[in-house]
């Protein structure tokens, strides 16, 4: 099927791109001739996914970054501005899952490391990204969760990470709307990734409960959310800011 847009010579960055909806949106920009950055902290998954990329015909280079550290971040967008000169589009999707604990059970290592990555780690990503757009603006998605916006018992950390990508977005969204850049997120639900798949490891039951509370009846692939991105930066979308769109299976219309 030919692609629906044609992104040649455009350059899209995506952070935590080494698999799962990092990985399937870098390669979705790269089929549809985008210039990719994977940006991971794992070197072996991000490089594989930057060499697939390659085979597009297109540039793609692996970065190795690790989004809760200021100093990390930075030397990325040099990079980016050394070897592509800007950014038209950039996906932060890094992210960690919190250990499981209640509130009143959650150590303030698990707070820290699941907020620094999660939330920080959108902010940090922004702040050295939005410089690197050119005069015609472009497009930036911050990954956030169903669970973004609603609240689900045991991981007040990852719970309050997402819920605080949306505002972030919002916030940023109106900060640079007179540049031309456009600021969303999008609100993946349950979908088949490493993180998901481990659950599954833990407990397999889960797979029937995911399955029967989506209305859709079934598990979402990265690849449907990777389609959600690349709508969201693209033309079509382009009177679209600020917006935090879900794209899981009908759970929050519930």
């Amino acid at each position: 099927m030919t692609p629906v847009w044609d992104w040649t010579g455009k350059v899209a960055l995506v952070t935590g791109g080494a698999s799962g909806i990092g990985a399937a949106t870098a390669l979705a920009f790269a089929e549809r001739g985008g210039d990719v950055i994977v940006a991971d902290v794992d070197g072996d998954g991000g490089g594989a996914v930057a060499a697939r990329a390659r085979e597009h015909g297109v540039r793609a280079e692996f970065v190795e970054c690790s989004v809760a550290a200021e100093d990390s971040v930075r030397q990325l967008l040099e990079v980016v501005r050394e070897r592509f000169g800007r950014l038209d589009f950039a996906v932060n999707n890094a992210g960690v899952e919190q250990r499981r604990a209640g509130v009143t059970e959650c150590t303030e290592d698990n707070w820290d490391r699941t907020i620094d990555t999660n939330l920080k780690g959108v902010w940090l990503s922004m702040k050295y990204e939005i410089p690197l757009f050119g005069p015609d603006g472009g497009g930036i998605v911050n990954m956030s969760s169903m669970v973004g916006l609603v609240g689900v018992p045991g991981a007040p950390a990852y719970v309050a990470s997402k819920h605080g990508i949306i505002g972030l977005t919002k916030s940023a969204a109106l900060e640079v709307a007179d540049s031309g850049i456009r600021v969303n997120a999008v609100c993946p639900g349950n979908i088949r990734t490493p993180m998901v798949e481990r659950v599954l490891a833990r407990e397999p039951a889960k797979e029937t409960e995911y399955t029967a509370n989506t209305p859709l009846r079934r598990i979402g692939t990265p690849e449907e959310v990777a389609n959600a991105v690349l709508w969201l930066c693209a033309p079509e979308a382009g009177f679209v800011t600020g917006h935090a769109l879900s794209v899981d299976g009908g759970v929050v219309a519930k």
